[in-house]
């Protein structure tokens, strides 16, 4: 289990009144060299906000050399002549660009500044004054009066003046870059908290942009020192994460907690503020905590989940078989203990202020818990998946093919609110052979951990506790993307915005889908009864689900029969809120959707009139998500029009939507619906977390140029 160490690691944010910023050029300026003016622009709200809210803001600040420079050059190419551009100078003196360039970036962080209702003010220094106690002194009484005005003091190094030559090899004196600047001042200004930001997410223990390299969320200087391996310095300045490091190390030993993260995240300094365990932190106490999450990292969890795996997969059917009977046994067992951690969400989220549709997905009750472990009995009662002959092909006299399915390998699903998800997720991946890694809502973190628990127990020693790892920090999963060649398999069940950026995070095929917004489309010659009962269950019989009806479909007919008045009725009876489509808002006299293509995951749904089921497909198609839609119909050539073209992972005909469900399907259980094409489509159970893999059996045949066999391709039974 990666356990969160927030409590111990960064409870010193709640004593943090003064802190420095230090912002480097990497993130002060863009790739090719000009100002990131919606980074500086999110910089100056957040210092702001902070401003506002009690705290004592110092910002250090590097890019005034880069900002000359690009102002000289293009000062140069506007007075050149067609000649002189043929003939292109050499650069320009690094001091002449920093004379010109700190007034520049003073005025631009003016201009920001003043526009929040921020003063400003610039202080340029030169490490040598910093050796005259009377300077130290009166800056320390000039900053503390800034400070006291809600004025923000704004330092850099005076680069224009310092007597060191360039390319600033000379690396004598008490600073001699900004990060060692912030460094200093921390400790002369006597800050709370120094914050480097960088333009990556902090230190790894490698290159960032090297797959294997892993984020360090806590510095030890002990463990770490001799482990880490530096990338490229600055691209622009004269620091890098080298530079960081050294002054992250110089404040922390000197009692300042330090925290190295990333610049060009719009809210990464009120994130730190809040206590979230990002960035790279820097602490004189960090060698006394136990940190879980850096003992058992990310790569770790994943490697010992597939070597359990392995182990799993190497016993007889029927002892996999037991271990899924023991786990059904200690769910009911542990009814009590499970609702009473249930219970300590549920009402944490209610008092959060969550969403109705949330808290309703957080919720067991010992009903459903005794439905869990018999879904999970029903699994192992099944045929045995694993090692299972696909088909068997002879290849030539003697050399047989085999197809056998075989387990993924290893697999992390990150969800959503639902600890019922855990428990039917963890039971496919021991009846498939697959390790897991398992990521749950903080809102349900208390069963999530009690259910992994329970689970846990009963996984024989044989195998090996690990085989289902639990993730409890979010902070984690970054690194786990990362690892495609360990982890085989991602599957986000949640939200759209949760499931793009996991697409968008990792190299590791992800299986899921985005939305459910499900339609029932009403033809003209549905029998109304019908109708309005699967309406009435497609609707009520679990809003927050994702195979709920979201959107009603009705045929024109049906408003001028009466059929349509019935249908909202009886719906509105139910208590459900509905909203129109254009045609039927108008029609109706009824609010209309904010979005035809948006899930309620509550007593709401969007109906809309159609002309006929061409225009329902059409609808369907371009507001749907792929999920299940459903046809109520007497008319069996429209039927067979609608099922046939309806591109989504499930059709039904005269039935509820709320049947698309792996454990209705007799899967047992399910990951996931899946609205990919590849590799699994719908409910996804137990053949959906299976591979293939061939086995071939000869008596010493070989190849030889073609020559060496006579080939027959001859298929044979599965049972020879």
């Amino acid at each position: 289990m990666i356990m969160d160490s927030m409590d111990p690691s960064r409870a010193f944010v709640r004593n943090v009144k003064r802190l420095i910023v230090k912002v480097g050029t990497a993130v002060v300026t863009r790739g090719d060299g000009r100002l990131a003016l919606g980074r500086l622009g999110a910089l100056c709200e957040q210092l702001k906000q902070l401003n506002s809210g009690g705290y004592e803001v110092i910002l250090v600040t590097s890019g005034a050399v880069g900002l000359g420079r690009q102002r000289l050059r293009y000062r140069r190419v506007a007075n050149s002549s067609f000649a002189d551009l043929q003939n292109p100078h050499n650069g320009f003196d690094g001091k002449a660009c920093a004379a010109v360039g700190q007034s520049s970036l003073m005025a631009l962080y003016d201009t920001m500044f003043s526009q929040l209702d921020v003063t400003s003010s610039q202080l340029l220094v030169t490490d040598g004054v910093f050796r005259d106690k009377g300077f130290r002194q009166q800056l320390s009484d000039t900053v503390t009066s800034l400070l006291d005005l809600r004025v923000i003091p704004i330092f850099n190094e005076n680069d224009a003046v310092s007597d060191r030559k360039a390319p600033y090899q000379d690396s004598s004196g008490i600073f001699w870059d900004n990060d060692s600047l912030a460094g200093l001042l921390a400790m002369e200004l006597k800050a709370d908290l120094l914050v480097l930001l960088s333009d990556v997410e902090g230190l790894y223990s490698g290159p960032p942009n090297d797959p294997k390299s892993k984020l360090i969320h806590t510095y030890v200087k002990e463990k770490h020192q001799g482990e880490i391996t530096f990338g490229d310095k600055s691209r622009l300045g004269r620091g890098g994460m080298t530079a960081k490091v050294n002054a992250a190390t110089c404040a922390a030993d000197a009692g300042i907690p330090v925290v190295i993260t990333s610049g060009k995240a719009t809210d990464n300094i009120l994130k730190v503020l809040q206590g979230e365990r990002i960035g790279t932190l820097f602490h004189q106490d960090a060698h006394l905590w136990t940190l879980v999450g850096d003992q058992v990292g990310a790569r770790e969890m994943a490697v010992a989940a597939r070597e359990c795996s392995r182990r799993l997969q190497a016993l007889e059917a029927h002892e996999r078989r037991k271990i899924l009977l023991d786990i059904a046994d200690a769910l009911e067992a542990n009814i009590s203990v499970i609702m009473a951690e249930n219970e300590a969400d549920v009402a944490a989220a209610e008092e959060s202020g969550y969403e109705t549709s949330l808290v309703s997905r957080l919720a067991l009750e010992p009903k459903k818990i005794c439905a869990l472990a018999e879904s999970v009995r029903k699994l192992a009662e099944m045929e045995e998946p694993v090692g299972r002959a696909l088909s068997r092909t002879e290849l030539a006299d003697g050399l047989i093919l085999e197809k056998r399915s075989c387990p993924l390998g290893v697999i992390l699903v990150i969800f959503e609110s639902r600890p019922d998800a855990l428990v039917q997720i963890a039971s496919l991946a021991i009846r498939s052979g697959n390790g897991l890694l398992l990521k749950g809502g903080k809102e349900a973190k208390r069963s999530n951990a009690i259910l992994h628990q329970v689970i846990c127990s009963a996984i024989p020693d044989t195998v090996g506790d690990k085989l289902i790892g639990l993730v409890i920090s979010r902070e984690e999963i970054p690194d786990l993307l990362k690892l495609d060649d360990v982890i085989d398999l991602v599957i986000p069940r949640g939200s759209n915005m949760l499931v793009s950026k996991v697409k968008s995070s990792t190299k590791i095929p992800v299986l899921g889908h985005a939305d459910g917004i499900c339609h029932v489309y009403v033809d003209k010659s549905a029998n109304m009864d019908m109708a309005k009962r699967i309406l009435h269950d497609a609707k009520t019989d679990y809003p927050a689900a994702c195979n709920s009806m979201e959107t009603l479909i009705v045929h024109k007919d049906l408003l001028s029969n009466g059929g349509l008045n019935e249908l909202i009725f009886d719906l509105q009876r139910e208590a459900v809120t509905l909203y129109g489509g254009p045609r039927a808002s108008s029609l109706l006299n009824i609010a209309e959707a904010c979005s035809l293509h948006h899930e309620y995951s509550s007593m709401a749904c969007t109906i809309e009139i159609v002309d006929d089921v061409f225009a329902a497909i059409d609808h369907i198609h371009q507001y749907g998500s792929a999920h299940t839609d459903c046809i109520i119909t007497e008319d069996t050539e429209v039927a067979e029009i609608f099922l046939q073209q309806v591109d989504s992972a499930a059709v039904f005909h005269n039935a509820s939507t709320r049947f698309c469900d792996g454990s209705r399907f007799g899967f047992g259980a399910e990951v996931g619906i899946s609205t990919s094409r590849i590799h699994a489509r719908g409910p996804v159970g137990i053949e959906g977390l299976l591979t293939i893999r061939w086995v071939l059996r000869g008596r010493g045949q070989v190849v030889d140029g073609g020559n060496g066999v006579t080939f027959t391709h001859k298929d044979l039974p599965l049972d020879s």
